[in-house]
């Protein structure tokens, strides 16, 4: 990346001399806020010709403030999205691609997930960092119930959740798991459970939806007996938008399935013992499979003339190596760098070791409406769960409106 800042350098007009000012748009999340100010402090420190201004919103408005402003000519230079979401921004004209050179920075020195961020083979934004999924377990729980470890296969996982689910007068006290499809198991579903069931979620060019075989209804199936067979889970057992991860930390969960980025927030909340471990395995020996994400950044058609060039050299010193070792430590997110990656202290952390390894495997789902695709799977699950439908008709039912969606946006 020292390559990749120098290449900004030189592009440089002298007009930067006179003061420019960018702006950066991202959505409110404490620690990434946090992060992002101190970063622009030592970013205006090393530039003192460019001053950047950022602003955040909450997450639900985010993409509406995006789709509002930019059009309108008021809105970010520089902008933070989810990848899911590159395909239906580029389609509205609210991203520009990046420079030739970039594209050829990003295959040599990002980790392969990056890859998402091309869209029509024109890279729009380069990531910090990436996640993936791995458990959370209650180390205390599991110690006084006697369990020595992690389960390292679902059916370990479903009598370890038997065993630390509590139950007093019909009513569950304590659960094994927390339940949340809105939470990471629309992505556990399908792109975890499918694939070690043996099936692939969607084809290779992400334009039809596969998951309505065998291995899709074995695997919503296996997911939503959990609660319907096995009782080791409820549906909104801890109150809130992300009730599984608050009742984990009040120590009312003992295990659940989140993303990397969880990790600062446990860490500061959690008051009990707790480790993490890869996802369980179908079987021993079974295939390994997990879902990779991550949020980049990219240029509006707002950065034009020397305000582009101030914007192409933040983006450069906001992805730097520098910036994403800072970023693990201040987030929790994982280095996006493969140099990083490699590093041994990372890999055999306890924390971060399990992430980084499933890093190897893990799939970014290709997403074109990431909302919409993501509410068709949490609506698949909820109608097993809240509505008591057969698995295979809500599948089915899944697919057809999802493949409406692929085919729409493909067309």
């Amino acid at each position: 990346m020292k390559k990749l800042l120098a290449f900004c350098a030189v592009l440089l007009p002298l007009a930067l001399a006179q003061g420019v000012t960018i702006t950066y748009w991202q959505y409110e999340f404490r620690s990434k806020v946090e992060a992002i100010n101190e970063l622009i402090r030592r970013f205006e420190a090393q530039n003192p010709g460019i001053k950047v201004v950022h602003q955040t919103f909450p997450y639900d408005a985010f993409q509406q403030k995006v789709a509002a402003a930019i059009p309108a000519g008021q809105g970010p230079d520089v902008v933070n999205l989810y990848y899911g979401w590159a395909p239906t921004w580029v389609k509205a004209g609210y991203l520009v691609p990046l420079p030739d050179d970039w594209m050829r920075r990003l295959d040599q020195d990002f980790v392969a997930m990056a890859q998402a961020a091309k869209v029509g083979g024109k890279l729009y934004g380069v990531p910090t960092a990436v996640r993936s999924l791995a458990l959370f377990y209650n180390k205390d729980l599991f110690r006084q119930a006697g369990i020595a470890g992690p389960p390292k296969t679902w059916e370990e996982f479903i009598a370890v959740g038997q065993k630390l689910t509590v139950k007093q007068g019909g009513r569950f006290t304590q659960i094994g798991y927390g339940i949340a499809p809105d939470g990471q198991d629309h992505h556990l579903v399908r792109e975890v459970l499918v694939r070690q069931f043996g099936g692939k979620p969607y084809s290779d060019d992400g334009k039809r939806v596969l998951y309505q075989g065998e291995a899709g209804l074995k695997a919503l199936s296996f997911y939503t007996d959990w609660v319907r067979k096995h009782e080791i889970g409820i549906p909104g057992f801890f109150p809130g938008n992300n009730g599984y991860r608050d009742g984990f930390i009040a120590g009312r969960i003992a295990m659940i399935i989140d993303g990397s980025f969880a990790i600062g927030t446990i860490q500061q909340g959690a008051r009990f013992n707790w480790g993490v471990a890869e996802l369980p395995l179908e079987r021993p020996g079974g295939r390994k499979a997990n879902f990779g994400s991550f949020w980049m950044h990219g240029l509006t058609p707002l950065a034009t003339g020397p305000k582009r060039e101030a914007a192409l050299r933040f983006l450069a010193f906001i992805t730097s190596e520098e910036t994403q070792r800072y970023w693990l430590e201040k987030v929790g997110e994982l280095p996006a760098s493969k140099n990083l990656i490699r590093d041994p202290k990372l890999s055999l952390h306890p924390i971060y070791g399990p992430f980084v390894l499933s890093l190897a495997y893990a799939k970014a789902t290709p997403f074109v409406d990431e909302a919409a695709q993501r509410k068709v799977m949490v609506d698949a699950i909820n109608r097993v769960l809240l509505q008591g439908m057969d698995p295979a008709q809500s599948l089915r039912l899944a697919a057809e409106e999802e493949q409406k969606i692929l085919d729409q946006f493909w067309r």
